[in-house]
């Protein structure tokens, strides 16, 4: 791939958050185009013409969108594979990071939504993460490897999981169990999260001023 800037859509306070940390851990330049969510900018056209969902993260690369969260992550760490926050195809990692990647959309997201909502749960068998319990547990067990992800290999992984385990812990959709905080706090103290955490308490001030 070339490695030619990508145009990154974000708003303060919101999931592409965590695509802002990754870009920084990856230390790379990006055009920025951000949105004010207060406005309601992500609902209404420009923006709607390029994710009609009014949704952020997304990139623009090469003339083409990417959007949805762990696709972001996934070309972003591909993209800049020099940067070693991505196993390459030949690398026994790879399956667990491609794994884990999906799971955070597949499973856990539509999982914390729905316990947050108080739906009723439907039979394991047509539900996409089949129960609570189970697909938290799987979460837990995994982290209890740690100390990241992949065991001792940080990577894109780690800024979409801390990431979302940071804010979900913070608004209690989630239990933050000792090994959760563990991670979390583990991730977030690194420089380049800090740095972005920064960056959009600084441009969240801005918008609200």
């Amino acid at each position: 791939m070339t490695t030619s800037r990508v145009t990154f859509y974000h708003a303060p306070n919101s999931r592409s958050g965590g695509t802002r940390a990754l870009l920084e851990e990856l230390g790379v330049e990006y055009d920025l185009h951000v949105l004010n969510l207060r406005k309601n900018e992500q609902r209404e056209s420009p923006y709607t013409s390029v994710n009609p969902m009014g949704k952020v993260p997304a990139i623009w690369h090469r003339g083409e969108l990417v959007t949805e969260q762990p696709a972001v992550y996934l070309y972003l760490a591909d993209l800049y594979a020099g940067k070693g926050l991505a196993p390459g195809l030949d690398d026994p990692l790879r399956g667990p990071y491609l794994r884990w990647m999906v799971f955070y959309g597949s499973c856990f997201e539509p999982a914390a939504v729905d316990r947050a909502m108080k739906r009723d749960a439907v039979p394991p068998s047509t539900c996409p993460y089949g129960d609570w319990d189970t697909m938290f547990n799987t979460l837990v067990a995994q982290l209890e490897r740690g100390p990241y992800m992949l065991g001792e290999r940080f990577s894109a992984l780690d800024v979409l999981w801390g990431s979302a385990l940071h804010w979900m812990t913070e608004f209690k959709l989630v239990p933050a169990l000792p090994v959760v905080r563990a991670y979390v706090d583990r991730v977030m103290s690194r420089p380049a999260v800090q740095r972005a955490a920064a960056l959009d308490a600084a441009l969240a001030e801005a918008q609200a001023a």
